[in-house]
């Protein structure tokens, strides 16, 4: 019965997702050594000066100076993580396409050409194509497709 309370005490504290909770930003930083460092953080501004004063992550501490290069907001802390994982994940020349900005960005994302391809009417597989979900879906399909 203890263990039951519990967990109705846990359940009770969850709130719904709100547009509220969409504070949590993803960036990417060049280190000193010419390295990038992708994070997640509610202030962006806040960690890069703890970045740059020693007190950041253990990556950073010997590297620095850092400086933003890129960021994502208006993410829930899911979504950021999810980013972070998907950008950590690219190739440094897919990279460095994504921080050049829309301008250098890639063709269609590879779920466009397979729709495309398909001979279907999209469906499901036809979204908003410039989500960062989106792109970073084709930086890795397109690193791929170099490789072979």
């Amino acid at each position: 019965m203890a263990m039951a309370r519990k967990y109705l005490k846990m359940i009770r504290g969850i709130r719904p997702n709100t547009a509220d909770e969409r504070t949590w930003s993803v960036y990417i930083l060049r280190c000193g050594d010419d390295s990038f460092y992708t994070g997640v953080a509610k202030v962006v501004e806040a960690r890069l000066a703890k970045h740059n004063a020693g007190r950041g992550a253990a990556y950073t501490r010997s590297r620095r100076p850092v400086r933003l290069l890129y960021r994502e907001d208006g993410l829930t802390r899911s979504e950021a993580l999810i980013r972070e994982a998907g950008i950590k994940s690219l190739p440094r020349a897919r990279k460095k396409l994504l921080v050049a900005g829309p301008g250098r960005s890639l063709a269609a994302p590879a779920s466009a050409r397979k729709a495309g391809r398909s001979g279907d009417s999209g469906g499901s597989r036809r979204g908003n194509q410039d989500t960062p979900h989106a792109r970073t879906k084709a930086l890795r399909h397109n690193s791929r497709r170099d490789r072979g």
